[in-house]
């Protein structure tokens, strides 16, 4: 009978090895062509593998082991007849088949049940993991029936069933009132990462530079335009388009800020792909605005919310991470007053944004209220001055607090007109 060998695709360029994160079926399950079977970790992202034939799966490796590219990770019969009663699946929205719970009630683990430290102890299914979104339930909150602890749908249900508040201070929190420990493998991608930040600080003479910018101008003018603005473009209009305007002109003005070192040489770039921070169910990724320099603001916003998008539906490819000649990243989404950004490599600076509080500040010589935010330049000074790095986050802020100096490239309208 005809045997179909599935084999680890590569994810991108110079990934070798990729790591089965999560089994989306179970072993003797009947899969369609096209649907979701596992969840791969690679140093740079996670993506889905789907099945490339319907039959009958027999898998291979277990969750959790590493896999090289090209390596076989499960056979699919496709002689094998479908079971009686299934549906053809439609291959975009693929439904990750779950075995029922054996019990009606969550289990609590002991111990030494978990004295194997199996990393998916804890870790949900995506289909629990979206009914936990929808009726409020905290990851952690629930303990799970599934394969090494996997939190399924049924034990969702079950504690429902059972009289689960998801609306209890506990619940809410996250606690569950045991004295267990939890162990949990780090992802590939985690543990890259890791390893990148250790390197950057190893390697690099990072530094730090701040100031402060008055967000008035902006605020401003998003409040004057955002509705007929967002009626015309079709997208909103955000600080981090006005942001990523303002570092596009500073760049062009502070080429080092833009370049990175190779061995002995430093490369300067001609370009400006600009990498944006953004939360995902994942982690942090950072996708990359490519060719932001040429954009208007209204590109930018559009491009920035397809890469949020398709980062929090899990759907970013390598190559849309790869690159980038400088990063945005913004912890004032999470309340963030004022942080050290480090660099992300093998570039040479990173604007950190944070929260906009309001604060006494001296104008014209009277203490008014303002909307202010802290504003950090992290660079690597064996290529960025200090003078240089100054200048390029003071440049920020002057085209932040005076936004139409970026329809000027940096000059007063004025300087424009006459030339000089």
């Amino acid at each position: 009978m005809p045997i179909l060998e599935m084999k680890v695709p590569s994810p991108g360029e110079s990934i070798s090895e990729v790591e089965i994160s999560a089994w989306l079926v179970s072993d003797g399950d009947y899969v369609e062509k096209d649907q979701a079977i596992a969840e791969v970790d690679s140093d740079k992202a996670t993506l889905e593998l789907p099945a490339e034939m319907a039959g009958i799966i027999s898998l291979k490796v277990e969750e959790g082991d590493v896999v090289p590219v090209g390596g076989v990770c499960c056979l699919i019969d496709t002689d094998a007849e479908r079971p009686a009663g299934s549906t053809t699946s439609v291959a975009a929205t693929p439904v990750p088949i779950e075995t029922p719970a054996p019990t009606p009630e969550p289990v609590v683990r002991s111990k030494a049940q978990t004295s194997t430290g199996s990393y998916a102890e804890g870790h949900t299914s995506p289909a629990a993991r979206k009914m936990m979104a929808d009726k409020g339930i905290s990851t952690g909150s629930l303990s799970g029936s599934g394969r090494d602890g996997r939190v399924l749908k049924q034990d969702v249900l079950s504690a429902l069933a059972a009289g689960f508040d998801p609306n209890s201070a506990l619940a809410k929190a996250g606690w569950t009132g045991s004295r267990e420990t939890r162990i949990e493998r780090m992802s590939m991608l985690r543990r890259k990462v890791a390893e990148r930040l250790v390197g950057v600080k190893n390697d690099t003479a990072m530094l730090t530079t701040f100031n402060e910018v008055d967000m008035k101008p902006i605020m401003d003018l998003r409040k004057k335009y955002k509705n007929k603005f967002k009626e015309e473009k079709g997208v909103g209009l955000g600080f981090m388009g006005f942001f990523t305007k303002a570092v596009t002109i500073a760049l062009a003005k502070f080429p080092g800020v833009n370049a990175m070192i190779d061995g002995k040489d430093a490369i300067f770039h001609e370009y400006a792909d600009i990498c944006i921070a953004v939360s995902s169910p994942k982690g942090l990724m950072v996708p990359v605005v490519r060719n932001a320099e040429v954009m208007s603001l209204a590109e930018i916003e559009g491009e920035i919310k397809r890469l949020a998008v398709r980062a929090r539906d899990g759907q970013l490819t390598v190559d849309e991470m790869q690159g980038g000649t400088f990063t945005i990243t913004n912890g004032g989404v999470f309340g963030s007053m004022l942080s050290t950004p480090i660099i992300n490599p093998p570039q040479s600076a990173i604007l950190g944004m944070h929260n906009i509080v309001e604060r006494p500040v001296a104008v014209d010589g009277k203490v008014e209220i303002r909307p202010i935010m802290y504003v950090a330049l992290s660079y690597d000074h064996r290529i960025v001055d200090g003078k240089e790095s100054v200048s390029f986050l003071y440049l920020v802020k002057e085209l932040l607090e005076k936004p139409e100096l970026m329809l000027f490239g940096g000059k007063e309208p004025n300087e424009v007109l006459l030339g000089l």
